[in-house]
Order: structure tokens, then C-alpha cells, then sequence
């Protein structure tokens, strides 16, 4: 199940490397990416008979469509099952606390997924490029974070990383087009518009991070994603073709004949109150 769902998903690290591809047509993707999501509810289905413990971590610069491959994702998925942990900045307590105590707690039950809109690695990005740590605090992540996820791996977690790149162009007119839209310009902050003027200092530390945290048992895997069509199926399709899930068949359910009416009648409807028909004005 795992090969057929992800076909050319498990190309290897070498495999997006080359020429710059044509954009996948709409027609296309919006197929190949249904047939992928019915793919991850069963995987969802299989997550939750086999009791297993699933951990999808999303990484990745500014605007580098994390956030919408993240959203097709967890899209048709039961969110008692599948949820996403986007955690906030570290309070005052959580920064006297173990780097990784406050993921800790997010991290799955049996029977569960989440996925990790950016994760324990901010300490290796954006925590490190700002100087929001010291650099004894980043040394120490950089020692410890292989051991932690050794542990978690060990105990039977299924742990993937994805890291979703964009060139520096494809990001600059993202974060234009951010700005113009009044529906995602909440997505743009000023630390976002820090990433511009420090692109290179962002492009060390990724380079560093990976030396360090690219490991067998947790490796990383890329996302060429200037194409956000190409960059969702991919990233699913790689993810569906490397764990060995198998469909679970659903159990077979029949709707019950309605019973005959008991006498009850509906109050009247002027004793509630109804949202007005905006839409009959349209």
C-alpha cells in the first residue's frame, strides 16, 4: 500500500534536484491531490487500529507554503485523530524550563498524528539567526536534539521532518502578495520581513541544522516548493510512501428505518430566535 500510494515519493534526496519544472496544472493537482487524501484517511484509519503514534514535523523559511500543505493534510482527517500543535512564543515559565519540555506534551497518544507547524527546531532558525538565544543554548540543542529524537524513534514514535524550500525571489513576491491581500495579510510580521534583509544568515543556519539533525533514524527530507501544487503532492505522496500503513476495512453500518411519529410537535417558531437571511439579500 505504502509504494502504490506513494509512487516517485520516495525518489531519494537527489531526486528534485535539476531544472526548473513547469507549474502543475490546477485540473491535475486538485485530482492527484484527492486521490491522496482519500489515501490518508486510510492511513488515518490505520493510525488509529494499530494504536500507532505519528509525528509530521513542517520546517522551512518564511512563506514557504508550510502552512498551505498543512491545511490539505490534515484536510479531510478527524481532528480527535489528526491535529496540528503551531505553538506560540515560549512564556516566561516555559523558558526556565527543558528546550524541549513544552513539545513534549504536545507529542501523540497512541491512535494519533500531529503535525508540527514549525517545532522544536525554531531554536536552530529563527531563535538563533535573532539572537533570541545564547549560543550556548543553540550548542546544546544542536548536541541534544539527535539524542531526543533517537528516544522517540526508539520508543516507536513515526517520525518524519520535512523541510519546505523557497528561492529568495519566490519568497519576496509571496510576502508581496501577503501585504495586497487583506485575507493573509495577518501572515506577515515584521519578523517575517527580517528574513529578507537576513536570507543568508537563515541559509547558515539551515546548513548547520541539517549536519547535525540529519540523522538515519530521523532523517530530513526537502521540498523544492516554489510550486505550492508540486510541493503539497510531493510532500504527501513522499510521506504516504514511506509508512507501511495498510487499509483497514470500515465496519458495515446501515441506516435504521425511522420509526413511526410519537405525537411530538415542533414549538413554535417565533418562540426562538433566528439568525436573519443575509444571504437573501445577495
Amino acid at each position: 500500500m505504502a509504494g502504490k500510494a506513494g509512487k516517485a515519493g520516495m525518489a531519494g534526496k537527489a531526486g528534485m534536484k535539476g531544472t526548473k519544472k513547469a507549474k502543475v496544472p490546477r485540473a491535475a493537482y486538485e485530482s492527484e491531490l484527492l486521490r491522496l487524501q482519500i489515501e490518508l484517511v486510510k492511513l488515518q484509519e490505520w493510525v488509529r487500529a494499530e494504536g500507532a503514534r505519528v509525528v509530521v514535523v513542517f520546517e522551512g523559511r518564511d512563506a514557504a507554503g508550510k502552512g498551505g500543505t498543512i491545511k490539505r493534510f490534515a484536510e479531510h482527517l478527524n481532528p480527535r485523530v489528526a491535529r496540528i500543535a503551531a505553538l506560540p512564543k515560549p512564556t516566561e515559565r516555559e523558558r526556565t524550563q527543558w528546550y524541549f519540555q513544552r513539545y513534549i506534551e504536545h507529542l501523540p497518544a497512541a491512535g494519533e498524528i500531529v503535525l508540527f507547524d514549525r517545532s522544536w527546531y525554531n531554536r536552530a532558525g529563527v531563535e538563533h539567526v535573532m539572537g533570541f538565544c545564547t549560543k550556548e543554548e543553540y550548542q546544546r540543542f544542536l548536541r541534544q536534539c539527535p539524542v531526543f529524537e533517537r528516544m522517540l524513534v526508539e520508543d516507536g514514535i513515526v517520525l518524519r521532518k520535512y523541510w519546505f524550500s523557497v528561492s529568495d525571489t519566490e519568497q519576496q513576491e509571496r510576502f508581496r502578495r501577503r501585504l495586497e491581500d487583506p485575507l493573509r495579510r495577518w501572515k506577515l510580521s515584521p519578523m517575517d520581513l527580517e528574513s529578507l534583509t537576513r536570507w543568508e544568515a537563515y541559509s547558515r543556519a539551515k546548513d548547520e541544522m541539517l549536519v547535525h539533525t540529519d540523522i538515519s533514524e530521523a532523517p530530513w527530507y526537502v521540498v523544492e516548493s516554489d510550486d505550492k501544487r508540486r510541493a503539497r503532492l510531493n510532500m504527501i505522496a513522499h510521506f504516504l510512501g514511506s509508512v507501511p500503513y495498510h487499509e483497514v476495512p470500515p465496519p458495515v453500518l446501515e441506516l435504521p428505518a425511522r420509526p413511526p411519529s410519537t405525537g411530538y410537535e415542533r414549538p413554535p417558531r417565533d418562540l426562538q430566535t433566528y439568525v436573519p437571511d443575509h444571504a437573501a439579500g445577495l
